[in-house]
């Protein structure tokens, strides 16, 4: 039993919500204000941390300069005080206050290493490349994921469903970088079906980017390596994930009735079946896409797939700071997205789940 709500006096207008009140309360506003705030935290603990790590852009510099060309100490420093349009020996809060507010107008900086390259153009010319591979990858192993993962529940017990159980439990166990380091070996090395040399970067000198077939074929030539590594190490989750979803909505009620009702097992299947048991999988597979920036740092460096995975490693190792924090900052935030993602989509593949609108 549920206890009614008292009712209202006649000719008492029910109390008034405030504008502000709505506003506070609202599902959106809520989950906005959480994500900048979650931001805001990213933002500074990546300046802070980055600046923790042993050596900065300055020593790294001199460093290289003495090892390679001989030079002496004056003098590689003389050059690196030079080449780096920033000031390490600052106190670390005016650095961060002045990082934040350039932050606030949109400037994420400059290369220490490129001089006057601005970070947001090496992020909008290396992230598209990096979108393209990892991108191709998950969406081919999600489908046959999801495909291979209803054969497995439809065929529980069979020997289909061992081999395959027993397939998708290795490939989602093996760490990526494994199995592109496999590739690499095996393909362009013991093999020698691909080569390796000529695939490397994320085209072809002298190729020029378009709409266009020649173009098409060659970013996929470069890429098919990065995409197939994705595709062998993210499957395994999406086919055991789909069978156990699949199992579970097989004994629905809704199901059972389709049955008796004398339906078409084909629409059983795709109707009833299958889009309620992809319905956890979409989104996983949103929020998945979140991490595609920050899942490539590995398998791009051992393809040497230029994209924004190679520079955000390559920033790591040469401590250039600037590059380091916006590329984290936009991995930030398209995990926060997936996730703001998540909940709408699922809102709308599931009519049963409504989203909080402040009432």
């Amino acid at each position: 039993m549920t206890a009614s709500a008292p009712a209202v006096p006649a000719g008492i207008a029910p109390p008034r919500v405030s504008l502000w009140s709505r506003i506070v309360r609202n599902f959106w506003v809520r989950r906005g204000a959480k994500a900048l705030f979650t931001i805001f935290v990213v933002v500074s603990l990546t300046f802070f941390l980055v600046r923790l790590m042993p050596a900065n852009p300055v020593e790294v510099y001199i460093n290289s300069l003495i090892e390679q060309y001989g030079i002496p100490y004056a003098e590689a420093k003389n050059q690196a005080a030079a080449l780096f349009a920033i000031d390490l020996d600052a106190p670390l809060y005016l650095q961060y206050l002045g990082y934040i507010k350039n932050l606030l107008r949109g400037d994420l900086g400059t290369s220490l290493l490129s001089a006057g390259t601005p970070v947001s153009a090496i992020i909008l010319r290396f992230l598209p490349w990096t979108i393209f591979s990892v991108g191709t990858g998950l969406l081919f192993s999600f489908t046959l994921g999801i495909v291979l993962g209803m054969v497995m529940a439809y065929r529980r017990e069979s020997a289909v469903d061992h081999v395959l159980s027993a397939l998708a439990s290795v490939l989602s166990s093996v760490p990526n970088y494994l199995i592109a380091m496999m590739l690499v070996v095996f393909l362009g090395v013991q093999w020698k079906v691909v080569d390796i040399a000529a695939m490397r970067g994320s085209m072809s000198p002298g190729m020029q980017p378009g709409f266009n077939l020649a173009f098409i074929k060659d970013a996929l030539y470069h890429a098919s390596l990065p995409i197939v590594t994705y595709i062998i190490t993210t499957i395994g989750t999406w086919m055991l994930t789909m069978k156990s979803s699949t199992i579970s909505t097989l004994g629905e009620d809704y199901v059972t009735v389709a049955k008796a009702r004398g339906l078409p097992e084909s629409r059983i299947t795709l109707a009833y079946v299958g889009r309620n048991a992809a319905l956890p999988l979409f989104t996983q597979l949103t929020i998945a896409i979140g991490f595609i920036v920050g899942g490539s740092l590995l398998i791009e460096s051992i393809f040497v797939y230029q994209g924004i995975g190679l520079i955000l490693l390559r920033s790591i190792t040469q401590r250039d700071y600037p590059v380091m924090q916006g590329v984290f900052l936009i991995i930030t935030i398209s995990v926060i997205v997936a996730n703001l993602l998540a909940d709408v989509l699922y809102s709308r593949l599931d009519p049963r789940i409504k989203l909080g609108k402040g009432e």
